[in-house]
């Protein structure tokens, strides 16, 4: 066949694949004469291939030398490889795309520029693959040509295709090349928004757009108090990009200076739990992208994967293998705290180099919050240390007496504290606080609680106790000073110390209200203590009530204090009431009072007389 005539019937072969891609247009529901023919085509057009090649090979040389002839044959052959109608890519031993020709271009969404040096088994449907190689090996090693069918995915398109492979040998080259024809049986376009951004400035603009709204999403997402109070600011995260971004989301945490497999979150659109669990299970420190990320400190994109175990391995092979990879993301969480990782599959747009800078951004918000989260709990289990060192869990028993108490933390750290604790001879009970806040003035408080019930052990009066206390303060020099008031009881009496604390309440079985002298200066001013004492006699059905300044200082929207007259009129509705209740009433009273609202502490504490 002299060249004209393999030009005529190469135009030949293209007007009929035209008229059969308008026969499956038209006729979608009866395809298979049209497949019958396409399957015909291909035929003709490995056969023309093979008449190309051997009309290459007997062309003659011209004088100029070995060299003119053989850059004259690939001159020739790249017109014919340009000119062929139907997809063509020309593949050495490896799989590795060599070239590919205009039809194959239109038909994958890519430029040839993009697809060389790719492999190309990884456009190949994954239970294929295998089949794959097998026939290239074959064609290779045998010389007969093999065709077979199976699915071709890139750009967010699906192709199932008849691949024909055929050996060639290429001028110039020092090994074998094959030829795979792909004809097209049946095609899916990617979905109208999920073409790539390059194609035009609208598309351009609906990506950016895109892009800010998953970092507004992510902000508030993370910014919830919920994602401080418990550790799910990476499970939300990884979820987000699930729904919106990737088919699988990978986040592998730094612990003890190896990354740990913290959370992984794959397709919902069919049953993935046993590869979820192997993925779970596999050792991200065995993925080299992963090692890469973390010594770089910077993300990387591989718009289409090359080496498939770059994330690892699991019972099925290649970590991307079984997951499908097509296109891969992997950005550092914070700094140097982990690494995240999103892969799409074959048949979705591939990450660009705009999805890479948008998540890197992501992994630094979601390193924030992480750290944030775990600095947030730390003060926060140290805050529940220290305010369970300044109230006791449960109230003992106190023979001849019902006791109870309500104890509110307020904004922050408290410095309020109440104790009930056995002394020689009878029981003792404690209640104050420093003045201050935060975790110096609790720990100040848990030092003085600790104080007074370690030395009520061996004195028997309570302000002996409350002036050994006062000395230990100075000499800490804390610089704080705790007002206070501390009581033994033996039988109905009961004596107390005060130092600066509020006076405290005798509520008596007619609804009156006596209030006690209290007074005294607050321990830790000076190191000789003033306090005040007085012996109170509480007889069955008398409740003696003790609060702190957090109660009396609360204010209402008008900012008037509650106040000592408000608690003595809600105190006095609570006669002949159990302690429970009346500590109760003043809580509900006090609430109602400043609208729900916690400033500081506030301590009610109720011992009544049976």
């Amino acid at each position: 066949m002299t060249m004209p005539d393999l030009e005529q019937a190469l135009d030949a072969l293209a007007g009929r694949v035209s008229s059969l891609r308008e026969a499956r247009t038209a006729y979608p529901a009866d395809l298979a004469p049209t497949l019958d023919a396409a399957l015909a085509e291909l035929d003709t057009a490995v056969e023309l291939l093979a008449e190309a090649r051997e009309q290459l090979r007997k062309a003659p040389q011209r004088t100029g030398g070995k060299k003119d002839g053989a850059q004259r044959e690939l001159k020739l052959l790249r017109q014919v490889f340009r000119a062929f109608p139907v997809p063509v890519i020309v593949l050495d031993g490896g799989g590795v795309v060599r070239r590919i020709n205009p039809e194959t271009s239109r038909m994958l969404g890519s430029p040839d520029g993009y697809l060389v040096g790719r492999s190309f088994p990884l456009l190949v449907d994954v239970s294929r693959r295998a089949a794959f190689r097998s026939h290239l090996t074959s064609v290779l090693q045998t010389g007969h040509p093999a065709a077979f069918e199976t699915r071709l995915a890139h750009q967010g398109r699906t192709h199932v295709v008849q691949i024909a492979l055929t050996k060639l040998t290429m001028p110039g080259e020092p090994q074998q090349m094959v030829a795979a024809v792909a004809l097209p049986t049946e095609v899916q376009l990617p979905e109208p928004g999920g073409r790539r951004p390059e194609q035009s400035d609208g598309a351009l603009l609906i990506a950016a757009a895109r892009r800010q709204d998953l970092l507004v999403k992510m902000g508030n997402l993370l910014l919830d108090e919920q994602a401080l109070l418990r550790p799910v600011a990476m499970a939300r995260a990884t979820r987000l990009l699930a729904a919106e971004w990737a088919d699988w989301v990978i986040a592998d945490l730094v612990r003890d200076g190896l990354p740990r497999r913290s959370v992984v979150v794959g397709p919902k659109n069919h049953p993935v739990g046993e590869l979820v669990r192997q993925i779970e299970a596999a050792d991200p420190a065995t993925g080299q992208v992963v090692l890469q990320v973390l010594e770089r400190g910077s993300g990387v994109v591989l718009e289409m994967v090359d080496d498939e175990s770059l994330l690892g391995f699991c019972a099925e092979g290649p970590l991307l293998t079984a997951m499908g990879a097509g296109s891969v993301v992997c950005v550092p969480i914070g700094a140097g705290d982990g690494v995240l990782t999103l892969v799409r599959t074959h048949d979705r747009q591939p990450f660009t180099l705009a999805d890479l800078a948008v998540l890197q951004e992501v992994g630094l918000q979601v390193g924030l919050a992480v750290r944030a989260q775990s600095s947030y709990q730390s003060r926060s289990r140290a805050a529940d240390a220290l305010s369970a060192s300044v109230a006791p869990r449960n109230l003992p028993d106190v023979p001849g007496y019902e006791a109870s108490a309500v104890y509110h933390p307020g904004s922050s750290v408290g410095a309020e504290f109440y104790d009930v604790f056995p002394v020689s001879g009878g029981w003792g009970f404690a209640l104050g606080g420093a003045a201050g806040k935060g975790e110096e003035a609790a720990s100040v408080s848990a030092m003085v609680r600790g104080g007074l019930r370690v030395l009520s052990v061996w004195e028997s009066d309570p302000d002996l106790v409350m002036r050994k206390v006062n000395e230990a303060l100075v000499a800490q020099g804390t610089g704080m000073f705790v007002m206070a008031v501390a009581g033994f009881v033996r039988g109905r009496e009961i004596r107390l110390s005060s130092a600066g604390h509020h006076p405290a309440v005798l509520l008596q079985p007619d609804g009156s209200v006596r209030y006690a002298a209290g007074g005294g200066v607050p321990l830790g001013i000076a190191p000789e203590a003033e306090t005040h004492v007085e012996t109170l006699t509480v007889s069955p059905g008398e409740t003696l009530v003790l609060y702190s300044e957090g109660l009396i200082s609360s204010r209402n929207e008008r900012a008037e204090p509650y106040g000592e007259e408000r608690l003595a009129d809600v105190l006095g509705r609570c006669a002949g009431q159990a302690p429970s209740t009346v500590v109760k009433a003043v809580e509900s009273d006090r609430n109602a009072f400043s609208g729900g609202q916690v400033w500081d502490e506030i301590v009610v504490f109720a011992l009544r007389g049976v």
